[in-house]
């Protein structure tokens, strides 16, 4: 195993702490093995980072699934309140992962799909769509009407939940079952929070 010279020791801490590399990139670019780098850290008393430390990292360097888009007229400025609004009132709050929009209405779906793809820039392929049915009600048509609101392929559907114990005076507020739009990254559901944050400030 090729050591790590002591005149090299400031340029360990720099990449490690300061650059946050992984101890894997700091042994390429010192062109040394990973084996030689631990153990210079451990001579050294550097300390080495805990397993949350090195997640949030990578998590930080990761690219987004999402593009967004530039807020440059009254129209993207307006739809992306709404966008976020919506998800404040109707938005899951409990999943940390994955954006969860869920309704009956087919106008506010597809207004909240509107931000997520004009505001947003999400990857389309990465978009989910979770159906909920009443066990009376025709599972194949209710999706092909939610595949056409949405635009979002049947493929990406998933098998949807059926309620088989419901009161049946309240079926006509739901005429096509209700769905939840899902895009899972966890970097967009933060910056939704984020926004609703900065509008809670108002």
């Amino acid at each position: 195993m090729a050591a790590i010279n002591e005149n090299k020791l400031r340029q360990v801490e720099k990449l490690y702490y300061t650059k946050q590399l992984s101890a894997q990139d700091v042994a390429d670019e010192l062109r040394v093995s990973v084996d030689a780098v631990y153990y210079c850290m451990r001579k050294n008393g550097l300390a080495r980072r805990k397993t949350h430390e090195s997640n949030t990292i990578r998590f930080n360097r990761a690219e987004p699934s999402f593009k967004l888009k530039k807020i440059n007229n009254q129209k993207l400025r307006i739809l992306k309140i709404i966008g976020t609004m919506l998800y404040w009132g109707e938005g899951s709050k409990s999943d940390e992962m994955t954006v969860d929009f869920a309704n009956s209405d087919k106008d506010m779906i597809v207004l909240f799909l509107k931000f997520l793809r004009e505001v947003c820039g999400v990857d389309e392929k990465r978009l989910r769509a979770f159906p909920y049915f009443y066990a009376n009600q025709n599972v194949s048509k209710n999706i092909n009407f939610w595949s056409k609101v949405t635009k979002v392929s049947k493929k990406q559907f998933t098998k949807p939940y059926i309620k088989k114990d419901y009161d049946k005076n309240k079926i006509h507020k739901m005429p096509h079952g209700l769905i939840h739009i899902r895009y899972s990254d966890k970097k967009l559901l933060n910056l939704i929070k984020d926004w609703i944050g900065n509008y809670k400030k108002f």
